[in-house]
């Protein structure tokens, strides 16, 4: 598919015509005009691809189904949407060309000419797509800490590359594991386990091992590339990840209380420290459920801890919300999600209407300040991967390894650019309602520059007319068959109670 890109706040993609009532047309570099709605659309069949048009607004409702928004109800504040930039991702981006490279990059993350991605993870250290497998401290002795050829020459210089197209974008840093020489069988009997895979953290290295953490920042931070959050372990109850590391949650509330949370205060780091970041059912693992409650429920390390991040390899999402209503005081964060052969992942009428409703719209409605899909770009082979890691993934674009040029755009592609075209970092999630309808599902947002972003789902077989209001202003949609759409409209909320009169509520979906 060949993406062509008008200029808008984060916009998008234009190819085809919409069904959805408007003029069509390409913007400039401006938010939208007053009464005016700017639309995306894309259509489960591919017949549509982050189509854009122009609506005007209107003064009464043309739709017997009504969404209202309500500003003055407002839920979690937005960081932003994206994928991890791995090692292989990094890989497959330096073979393209520099011209092809940069289109890409610009097509999707820059906020002016793209799609405005807004979030990326990557990993500290390898990740099971990275590759080798390798620790910035393989020689025992944290003075031996060093950056290696994957972070040199693939991804600080892609991060760059992103940078300089969206330099606020933030970044999330996970390690798989921890160096072998600070590992143990277990915690009892702490014989050295000279293993990539599985293992546990040695107490007696919580010190030096946070000393890791911050000398990685600071060497990020030494390129021109700031850590704007970490997690202290990547899935901590997978023990069979070609490189992991046990950490049970009390385990990593130790780590955190005794050494990781110090060692960033005494460095004068401001780096976000979110715990867990596994899946909504703990790996069905009895002593672990409520990860990050058990956390929290140690002052001391409750301090150190924004919040708390998830994975959907297991359980149900409605477990965000539990978590938000035990500790509504701490964050939310969706830091991974996968598509492959075993979810039949290039099958993007199938996997645009689940990835949107459980990932994107599913984690957004349950808190999620931010939500992070898995690998940006792998190849057509579904690689590079290494041995023990995940053979039959995809990427939310693959690329073909005969040209490295010609590229598949996956659901996970879609997903985020849907919200991160119209939902800006800083945003408020706000109170939306009226239509509950089976296969809609939608969530508003007002940007930081007074702008509103509306997102909906419509898995239906048929087109569903609706409009969407503030009470004075009216956006009447015609949205197609198993499609979603995105509206970034300018609407004068004068007049509204302001955010600071009312206290945080939520809502499960």
């Amino acid at each position: 598919m060949n993406l062509k890109l008008p200029l808008l706040l984060g916009c998008c993609l234009l190819v085809a015509t919409t069904t959805c009532a408007g003029t069509s047309g390409s913007l400039g570099e401006d938010a939208p005009g007053k009464n005016k709605a700017e639309v995306y659309i894309t259509t489960a069949d591919r017949q549509q691809s982050f189509n854009h048009i122009t609506q005007e607004l209107s003064k009464v409702s043309a739709s017997e189904s009504v969404i209202t928004i309500n500003p003055t109800v407002r839920y979690q504040e937005m960081d932003g949407f994206g994928a991890a930039v791995t090692g292989s991702t990094c890989y497959n981006l330096m073979q393209m060309t520099p011209t092809d490279r940069t289109k890409f990059l610009t097509e999707t993350f820059s906020d002016k000419n793209g799609l405005g991605f807004s979030y990326i993870r990557i990993s500290i250290g390898c990740s099971d797509f990275s590759l080798s497998e390798y620790t910035c401290c393989d020689t025992k002795g944290i003075e031996n800490f060093a950056l290696q050829t994957e972070e040199k020459e693939y991804v600080i210089p892609i991060l760059k590359d992103i940078l300089a197209l969206n330099p606020t974008i933030k970044i999330l840093g996970s390690p798989w594991t921890c160096p072998k020489w600070m590992k143990v069988n277990n915690l009892e009997e702490r014989k050295p386990f000279d293993s990539w895979t599985s293992g546990q953290l040695n107490p007696d290295y919580y010190s030096d091992y946070a000393t890791y953490f911050v000398k990685w920042i600071q060497a990020f931070r030494d390129e021109g590339i700031e850590i704007y959050s970490v997690t202290p372990q990547n899935e901590p109850l997978n023990r069979g990840n070609s490189a992991s590391l046990f950490m049970g949650w009390k385990e990593e509330q130790a780590f955190v209380r005794d050494a990781l949370g110090p060692a960033f205060k005494a460095a004068g780091l401001d780096t976000k420290i979110y715990a867990f970041d596994h899946n909504y059912n703990y790996d069905n693992m009895a002593d672990q459920q409520e990860y990050p409650v058990r956390m929290y429920d140690d002052e001391v390390a409750a301090a150190f801890l924004t919040g708390a991040a998830y994975h959907n390899y297991g359980g149900r999402r409605e477990e965000l919300n539990n978590i938000q209503q035990k500790r509504p005081d701490k964050e939310l964060i969706f830091t991974e999600t996968s598509i492959g052969m075993w979810n039949d992942g290039r099958n993007l009428e199938r996997r645009l209407m689940e990835d949107m409703r459980e990932v994107a719209l599913g984690t957004v409605n349950n808190w999620c300040k931010g939500v992070i899909v898995w690998n940006l770009m792998l190849d057509d082979e579904r690689g590079p991967w290494r041995e023990g890691g995940c053979k039959t993934c995809y990427g939310a674009v693959d690329i073909n390894r005969g040209d490295y040029k010609t590229m598949t755009y996956n659901s996970h592609y879609y997903i985020i650019g849907h919200l991160s075209s119209v939902v800006k970092s800083g945003a408020v999630r706000v109170e939306s309602k009226g239509v509950d309808e089976k296969g809609l599902m939608y969530s508003a947002f007002e940007n930081p520059d007074g702008t509103v972003a509306f997102v909906l789902l419509n898995e239906g077989n048929e087109e569903t007319r609706l409009t969407v209001t503030d009470g004075k202003n009216y956006v009447d949609c015609v949205v197609p068959a198993k499609a979603v759409a995105s509206y970034h409209v300018e609407i004068d909320f004068s007049g509204y109670i302001p955010f600071s009169s009312f206290s945080d509520v939520g809502e499960l979906w």
